[in-house]
């Protein structure tokens, strides 16, 4: 039987300021559960109930009845199993941002929309990605579900975003560095050069990027418009630009 104690832990952990507190997050779903686990992501408890058929070499589950299940659950309708994980957040090392491609979010505070932002990340085999402290919370379970397993699989660094943007164009050795930004004026980002090394800056959904962000791109682009839409989604626009750079550099061998 889950302990009153063990229970109230698992349900307050819906909230960020009890995730923060505990150092915890829950994940819940046959779904992403077994997403994760196929990614060798280190859990530290499953709870299960005897309805959940575990993946071939996971974890020994806690079993428990689909009324505690009920009880612990997030949701309305219970899943089968939820998993408890450690929040972890690796540092960010100076030069790290010099190397290989980079994905900014800037104030993304729609978490199905970060969520499919780290899952164009993993598609596109980008080294890493940064996460402004005003985007929303990496480990919410919205978050987790709509990157369909890339949470395990993405590096992602929560940054206070303008200043690191800062320290890497004052870095004598990143100036060359390109730090992209979308600007309905900016040039076509079918055109772009095949750069190995880059940041590619994503806005919020309603009002782009922020001020002090956008003061330190060093390349505006924009996605050519054909139609009388205003504007793309956050992460459509991402993968547009994603699949751009990573054309150009398959085009250049």
């Amino acid at each position: 039987m889950l302990t009153k104690a063990v229970l109230q832990r698992l349900r307050s952990l819906r909230e960020k300021k009890h995730r923060e507190a505990l150092g915890l997050f829950i994940i819940e779903g046959e779904k992403v559960v077994a997403e994760l686990l196929a990614a060798q992501f280190p859990f530290a408890e499953i709870y299960a109930t005897p309805a959940w058929t575990p993946p071939t070499q996971s974890p020994q589950a806690i079993r428990i009845s689909p009324e505690e299940m009920a009880r612990a659950s997030h949701f309305p309708t219970p899943s089968t199993v939820l998993a408890v994980g450690h929040l972890s957040r690796p540092h960010l090392a100076p030069a790290a941002l010099t190397h290989g491609l980079t994905l900014a979010l800037d104030g993304v505070q729609d978490a199905g929309n970060v969520g499919t932002l780290l899952r164009i990340a993993d598609w596109f085999a980008f080294d890493r990605v940064l996460l402004s402290t005003d985007s929303a919370d990496l480990f919410n379970q919205k978050v987790i579900n709509a990157s369909m397993g890339s949470f395990a699989r993405v590096c992602v660094h929560p940054v206070e975003l303008a200043p690191t943007l800062a320290t890497l164009r004052s870095n004598q050795e990143a100036r060359e560095v390109p730090i992209l930004g979308c600007d309905l004026n900016g040039a076509d980002v079918h055109q772009l050069p095949a750069w190995r090394d880059a940041v590619v800056v994503i806005g919020n959904e309603g009002r782009g990027l922020s001020p002090a962000v956008a003061a330190q791109i060093t390349h505006r682009i924009t996605i050519p418009r054909h139609g009388p839409a205003e504007s793309l989604n956050a992460a459509i626009a991402a993968g547009i630009v994603c699949d751009n750079l990573r054309r150009r550099l398959a085009a250049h061998g």
